[in-house]
């Protein structure tokens, strides 16, 4: 009921708002909690905080003005958040508050429920269209058929060998939400514990899929009401999986995800799954409830995209998992930059002549109009290798298919190393 979802969202505003009192939305956010609720006592916290979101608001226009590329102020319309109903406007508060206490953010925004997109389509739309570099009106489409790509090698088969390349370090992950929840923004502690215990049947299912295996690593420390959590793992565990990259650190330190609710009740509804060969790593409980990893080094890009697939739809084959999607928008995820596939595919390749001169510089210039992306081999914001090896994906997340995304990275590899050899 709107009852029950404002006083939980106003008890988590309130507890967040205690390590942030000085931020002006803030301030709002428990007007934003009080709205939804009813009763005098939560009604005189409205009152006697911004009923009205003129903190907020004002932090919109400031944002606005001190960065023009932060999509949520540039695209804010006051005259729509005034026409929504008190309720709507406390969602739409949450789902923007990040770019307020966050002015060099470029987004600014994240959702907070699965329908956000499609619920607040006339704010969403126009910043989705904005990144993704879209035209009003489009569609994304979901199809993970590489028969539906033209230009292809024989059978699909997208082997860089062929490209003249040896084998490569190949991985293709997707963020993941169920729809039976909020996203990880708007989740309360029991939320997560409760996510978290309807995906153990999923990743029970995975173990026993023929390929598969492993086991899962929880940081819950108890599911409550003296419930045991039989994957719980220590802190030294924890510390080694962090260590050889297999577990995400504490999200608190990103003022962004903070900001946003996202890093909240930490560590509960917090840990990964494994498989035997650890070439399936699938996250839990990060920005999106699922981060899903298909990795290995080898030399057919369709080996880690046919896995991921295979683990995608075992969990789509137990009763109460269903993916988060939007008709118009694709899956869903917190961050929007994110939507559509969900998908990014990267390969790890040795570039020494586009990074002579020790940086990715020339590399993303070549890179760019091919329409792939360029990262360090720790990921974003980090070094290229000293051997000149850098991380390349498509750029596009959006408004590609599945496949069309796979075969743009096998057919940019392809133009990529035509490029290195004329340098």
């Amino acid at each position: 009921s709107d009852f029950s979802l404002g006083t939980a969202m106003f008890s988590k505003f309130l507890v967040r708002g205690a390590s942030r009192l000085g931020s002006k939305a803030t301030v709002a956010g428990f007007a934003a909690g009080a709205t939804l609720c009813t009763g005098t006592g939560v009604m005189l916290a409205k009152s006697f905080y911004d009923p009205d979101f003129s903190a907020f608001l004002a932090g919109v226009v400031g944002s606005r003005t001190q960065n023009p590329d932060n999509l949520m102020a540039k695209f804010f319309d006051q005259s729509y958040f005034a026409s929504l109903s008190p309720v709507d406007q406390a969602r739409l508060f949450q789902c923007c508050v990040t770019g307020v206490d966050n002015v060099d953010s470029g987004m600014g925004c994240y959702a907070m429920q699965p329908d956000d997109y499609d619920h607040f389509g006339a704010f969403f739309d126009p910043v989705i269209r904005a990144y993704h570099k879209a035209s009003k009106g489009a569609v994304h489409e979901t199809n993970w058929d590489l028969n539906t790509v033209s230009g292809l090698p024989e059978g699909n088969v997208l082997d860089v060998t062929k490209l003249g390349l040896g084998e490569l370090s190949m991985r293709v992950r997707v963020g993941r939400n169920l729809d039976a929840f909020p996203l990880p923004g708007a989740m309360s502690k029991q939320d997560r514990i409760n996510f978290e215990k309807a995906m153990l049947k999923a990743f029970q299912a995975l173990i026993k899929t023929k390929g598969f295996g492993g086991r899962v690593y929880s940081l819950t420390p108890e599911f409550g009401n003296g419930e045991a959590n039989p994957n719980l793992i220590s802190d030294d565990e924890y510390k080694k999986l962090v260590k050889a990259h297999v577990m995400f650190k504490d999200m608190a330190a990103d003022p962004y995800l903070s900001s946003a609710g996202i890093s909240s009740d930490w560590p509960y509804g917090r840990g990964c799954y494994v498989s035997e060969d650890r070439q399936v790593i699938i996250w839990f409980g990060e920005e999106d409830h699922l981060r899903v990893m298909s990795m290995k080094r080898g030399s057919k890009i369709n080996d880690v995209f046919d896995r991921l697939k295979t683990a995608l739809d075992t969990f789509e084959s137990i009763d109460g998992i269903k993916f988060a999607h939007s008709p118009k928008y694709g899956y869903v995820t917190s961050c929007p930059t994110n939507l559509g596939t969900g998908m990014r595919a990267s390969v790890h390749v040795k570039l020494p002549n586009l990074t002579r001169d020790g940086t990715d510089a020339k590399c993303k210039a070549v890179c760019k109009p091919l329409g792939l992306s360029v990262r360090g081999v720790g990921g974003e914001h980090t070094p290229i290798g000293a051997d000149g090896t850098v991380d390349i994906s498509p750029s596009a997340r959006m408004y590609i298919t599945e496949a069309q995304a796979v075969a743009a990275l096998y057919k940019g590899i392809e133009l990529l190393m035509a490029e290195e050899k004329k340098a």
